[in-house]
């Protein structure tokens, strides 16, 4: 449920930041190809910050705890028995073996990958959102 809700806040949060960067540090106005190049910059790094921190977890906290996790999940009787009825208990023994080989800077890359496409995606409603080529008039309460 925290990932949900902070999958769905980071394009808000991206875009209070850059509506602060905006008003203070531009005095109000901000291009859309500024706007899109600052979206895309907090997405990037951090992404880079985020896949650092998993590489660290799975590299050397984690210790299979995860995927320890995951089978114990499939290989119960509930689970095994949908398996069956689908035809998949092959296919989910096949991806238990994949994923136990996967290295975890490989973890951390594809995650990089998604973050940095989704704030190339993100980055454009964001930017058209925020963009504003006429100073907003200040006044005498502000």
């Amino acid at each position: 449920m925290a990932a949900f809700i902070l999958m769905v806040y980071t394009p808000i949060f991206v875009g209070s930041r850059l509506g602060k960067f905006r008003d203070f540090g531009l005095e109000g106005l901000i291009s859309f190809r500024r706007g899109y190049a600052y979206s895309v910059l907090v997405f990037f790094y951090g992404g880079v910050l985020f896949a650092l921190a998993q590489y660290l977890y799975f590299a050397y906290m984690d210790n299979g705890y995860l995927l320890t996790q995951f089978s114990k999940m499939v290989s119960s009787d509930e689970a095994r028995k949908v398996l069956q009825q689908y035809g998949m208990t092959e296919m989910m023994d096949e991806s238990l073996k994949e994923m136990s080989a996967i290295r975890p800077i490989d973890y951390a890359l594809n995650m990089l990958t998604v973050n940095i496409s989704l704030g190339l995606i993100l980055g454009i409603p964001i930017s058209m959102v925020m963009q504003r080529s006429v100073a907003k008039v200040k006044s005498k309460k502000d």
